[in-house]
């Protein structure tokens, strides 16, 4: 068999652990309904490269506004590889603590948000702390993570806490531990990661149902779409509704900041 059939294999394996979480994707997708319709914002959050799953939520094709995607480019800009900005630097600084801090300090959060954090391991600290900040927010927090490497992985944190510690609903992408899903013999280490794939389809399950529950309370989301479905003026049109929403949404989180609470909550 060939490695090509031996990771596609691998990967159905991957569409089956994620089928099996049906009900915990409608509970997050009514998670991030309550904030969306509340005018607020869902937001997302991952380092490394569990950016990519941030920005597959919002914005790309088939999505909508009402996320809030926070991308800090100190911990996913890695195709410099190594000299200044480098992935030494961005692996480092992804266990410093208190860095979380610093880039929730940039929005007024409020318990009607909600989150999605994604971390395959689950053991870095900035990830974490996020969760943590938003739990002690009280913002529902949803993470997605590689169960069987989390559990075989050490947190980077002293007490040991991991992801899974801060969030009410957890998923898992269904990948192996250490990611790499193949084996090629004569090589020491294994290649082709499934996490992206489990998580991919994951953010895509919550998105689909997420739309349905808008559209079922009577707004249903702008979508980005292609101008190969609807033509050239209608996707310019949707493009420019949707990112004016994104906008408005998103200047309800820098209202307030700075701002005492007693004095912030009679604005609100």
């Amino acid at each position: 068999m060939s490695y090509t059939k031996i990771y596609l294999e691998k990967c159905s394996g991957l569409i089956a652990a994620v089928e099996n979480q049906e009900k915990e994707m409608l509970s997050a997708a009514g998670i991030f309904a309550k904030s969306i319709l509340a005018g607020r914002m869902v937001h997302t959050f991952g380092s490394g490269h569990s950016r990519i799953m941030v920005e597959e939520m919002w914005p790309r094709y088939g999505s909508f506004p009402g996320f809030n995607p926070i991308v800090e480019l100190s911990l996913t800009f890695h195709n410099l590889v190594v000299g200044a900005n480098g992935q030494r630097q961005a692996m480092f600084l992804e266990n410093v603590p208190g860095l979380a801090a610093q880039i929730l300090r940039n929005f007024d959060l409020s318990q009607e948000d909600s989150a999605l954090i994604i971390s395959s391991s689950g053991c870095n600290v900035v990830p974490i702390e996020i969760a943590e900040l938003f739990q002690a927010a009280g913002v529902k927090t949803v993470g997605i993570i590689s169960k069987a490497h989390s559990d075989a992985s050490t947190s980077k944190r002293p007490d040991g806490r991991k992801l899974q510690d801060f969030c009410d609903i957890i998923l898992d992408s269904g990948a192996p531990v250490g990611d790499a899903m193949i084996a090629v013999e004569g090589m020491e280490m294994p290649v082709a990661p499934g996490s992206t794939v489990g998580s991919c389809m994951i953010i895509n399950c919550i998105k689909a149902e997420l739309a349905n529950l808008l559209t079922q309370a009577g707004h249903p989301p702008n979508a980005l779409v292609a101008v190969a479905v609807v033509g050239a003026e209608r996707a310019a049109e949707i493009f420019q509704a949707a990112y004016d929403e994104h906008a408005h949404r998103l200047s309800r989180l820098y209202k307030n900041v700075g701002i005492p609470s007693y004095v912030s909550a009679e604005n609100k």
